[in-house]
């Protein structure tokens, strides 16, 4: 095979899987690991991936990435539906006590799964969301809490030291948490600061923390860790971790709820 095919199959693998391997490619292509890590390093040079450590992942996987909420909107919505219906299985039917809504698609998902028992069971909700927020105050006898704060435009979230003070007074029962990365050796992450200060005071705050992420989340590192695998109980995702994540999961008793 020629060098210019192998590229032209490392650019489809890229777009199709999101990250590659140099020992998975070198073996694929029955090539040493060097002449890989040279291909990587041309197709890096024309922007069509970018280098991480044991292999690269596709331009758009950068640390700080952080799509808006009209954007993720129109990604994974399928996935998106069948993982907050999975989710509330988490509140049980006699369930009366107080669930935390982070911000968030994937937990809107979740949000919009609850919105019909609402009306009939004794439950609390909390979210800093403004969204979320918006469409939860139009279900009939609804009891709802706001926090406030700093409102992030990126995310419609509220953020900064009043939120995560808030939140700290606070012990909710069931916590469903977004994130925009879960890793085996960096745990959850997200680009921005502020928003990993919030989300490190939910899990810190909850009696169980349920994250909510769809496949693509799988095997990404953001620039912000705001929780190790070990602080969470439940992982709800469309598809099954790789194998590596899959043992670091089991490693630190993480339950995995295919969607």
């Amino acid at each position: 095979m020629y060098a210019t095919e192998r590229r032209e199959l490392i650019e489809r693998l890229i777009v199709d899987d999101g990250r590659v391997s140099v020992i998975d490619l070198a073996r694929r292509f029955d090539v040493t690991t060097e002449t890989v890590r040279r291909d990587l390093d041309q197709l890096e040079s024309t922007g069509s991936l970018r280098r991480v450590h044991g292999g690269a992942v596709g331009p758009d996987r950068e640390s700080t990435a952080e799509p808006s909420i009209a954007q993720r909107l129109e990604r994974q919505g399928a996935a998106k539906t069948a993982i907050g219906r999975r989710a509330v299985a988490a509140v049980a039917d006699d369930f009366r006590g107080s669930v935390f809504l982070d911000a968030g698609t994937t937990t809107a998902a979740v949000a919009r799964e609850l919105a019909p028992r609402l009306a009939a069971m004794p439950m609390e909700i909390v979210t800093h969301s403004l969204t979320l927020a918006h469409a939860l105050a139009a279900v009939p006898n609804a009891s709802l809490t706001v926090i406030g704060g700093k409102v992030r435009g990126l995310t419609a979230a509220a953020v900064g030291a009043d939120t995560v003070r808030a939140i700290e007074a606070l012990r909710p029962d069931i916590a469903f948490l977004g994130t925009n990365g879960v890793s085996e050796g960096f745990g959850l992450s997200t680009p921005d600061p502020e928003e990993a200060a919030v989300k490190r005071a939910i899990v810190r705050s909850a009696r169980r923390v349920v994250v909510v992420a769809d496949a693509d989340k799988l095997g990404r590192e953001l620039l912000v860790g705001f929780a190790a695998l070990a602080d969470i109980d439940v992982l709800v995702t469309n598809a099954a971790p790789d194998p590596a994540l899959s043992a670091a999961l089991a490693e630190a008793d993480v339950e995995v709820w295919l969607a």
